[in-house]
C-alpha cells in the first residue's frame, strides 16, 4: 500500500471523526434549544442534554476500570454531554487517523508520533473545556453576589437564596447551583455543597464567596453587607482579569504558532525532496535528532504557556 493509499484513508478516517462530531454537537444544540423552548413556553418538555447515547457497550466496560472513572470526573467538571465510553471512542479515532495521515504524509516514524500528540491533544481539550467553564463561572460571580445579597436583604434563607439563584442565572452557573440546590434538599449541609462546588471550579473569587456564605451561615450573621462589598470587589477583579488575558494573548499565540511552524518546514522539506524524511528516520542518528528537536519544541511551548500564565 502506498503512501498516497495511507493518506486517503487517513483523511476519510479523519473526516468521519469530524462528522461524527459534528453530528454529536448539532443534536446537542437542538436539544437544549428545543428544552430552552420548551423551557420559556411553560409546556413542559425533555430536560436539557437529553439524546440518545451511542457506544453504550463501550461506556460500560470503560466505566469499570480505574480510567474510565476518571475520564468521566473531567467530563462532568467540563459540563460536556459527553460519555466516557463516547469521548474514548472520538479520541481512538484520532489517534488512527492522524497515525495514518503522518505516516503517509512524512513517515512512518511520524506514526506513533502523531498519535501520541492527539492523546495530548485529547487531555488538552478537557483542561481547555474546563478552564473555559471556570472563567464563565468566575464572569458570573458578580451577578451571583448581587442575587444572593439582594435576596438576603429580603430576608430569604440562604438556601432559598441559592434556590433563586439557580433559577435566575444561564448556564454554568445556573446549572452549578441546580446541582447545590439539590444535594441541599436530600438533607446534605450547605458547607459541604458549597466546599465541593469551589473543589469542581477551583478559583479564588470562588473560594472566597464560598468562605463568606460558609462563616456567615455558622454564625448566624447577616450577609447583606459582605456580599455587597464582594460584588464590587468580584467586579473590579473581573475587568482586570480581562486586561491580562488581553496582554498576554500575543505570548499564547505565540506558542502555539512555533510548534507549527516547525510542522509546516517538515511537509515543505519532504515536498521538495520527496522521501527525505523517510529516509533521514530509517537511520538511528536521524530519529535520534528528530526526537531531540521535537523534545525542544516541547520544552519552548511549556515555558511560554507558564510565561503566558499569571494568576490575578
Amino acid at each position: 500500500m502506498n503512501s498516497y493509499a495511507l493518506l486517503a484513508i487517513g483523511g476519510t478516517l479523519l473526516c468521519g471523526v469530524l462528522a461524527v462530531a459534528g453530528i454529536h454537537v448539532y443534536a446537542t444544540g437542538r436539544a437544549q434549544r428545543e428544552a430552552l423552548v420548551d423551557r420559556l413556553t411553560s409546556t413542559g418538555g425533555r430536560p436539557a442534554g437529553l439524546r440518545t447515547r451511542r457506544f453504550t457497550a463501550v461506556d460500560r466496560r470503560i466505566r469499570r476500570t480505574a480510567l474510565g472513572k476518571r475520564i468521566q470526573q473531567r467530563l462532568a467538571a467540563t459540563g460536556l454531554d459527553l460519555t466516557a465510553g463516547e469521548f474514548a471512542v472520538y479520541v481512538a479515532g484520532g489517534v488512527a487517523a492522524l497515525w495514518l495521515i503522518a505516516s503517509a504524509a512524512l513517515a512512518p516514524f511520524f506514526g506513533p508520533v502523531a498519535g501520541l500528540f492527539a492523546l495530548w491533544a485529547g487531555n488538552t481539550f478537557l483542561n481547555w473545556q474546563r478552564q473555559k467553564r471556570i472563567e464563565a463561572f468566575i464572569g458570573q460571580l458578580p451577578e451571583l453576589s448581587r442575587i444572593l445579597a439582594n435576596a438576603t436583604a429580603a430576608g430569604l434563607a440562604l438556601r432559598t437564596a441559592l434556590s433563586m439563584a439557580a433559577e435566575e442565572l444561564e448556564a454554568p452557573a445556573g446549572e452549578e447551583l441546580a446541582t447545590v440546590t439539590s444535594q441541599l434538599a436530600l438533607g446534605r449541609s450547605i458547607d459541604e455543597t458549597l466546599g465541593e462546588l469551589a473543589d469542581r471550579l477551583p478559583s479564588r473569587e470562588l473560594v472566597v464567596l464560598v468562605t463568606t456564605l460558609v462563616l456567615s451561615n455558622r454564625a448566624g450573621g447577616t450577609v447583606v453587607g459582605s456580599l455587597r462589598n464582594l460584588t464590587e470587589t468580584l467586579q473590579e477583579r473581573k475587568e482586570t482579569r480581562r486586561e491580562v488575558i488581553t496582554m498576554l494573548s500575543e505570548v499564547n499565540a505565540t506558542a502555539y504558532t512555533l510548534p507549527l511552524l516547525g510542522l509546516g518546514a517538515m511537509i515543505m522539506l519532504n515536498s521538495m525532496d520527496s522521501g527525505s524524511l523517510a529516509r533521514m528516520t530509517g537511520h538511528p542518528l536521524g530519529q535520534l535528532a528528530v526526537i531531540v528537536a521535537l523534545g525542544l519544541y516541547a520544552v519552548g511551548f511549556i515555558g511560554m504557556r507558564r510565561l503566558g500564565k499569571i494568576e490575578v
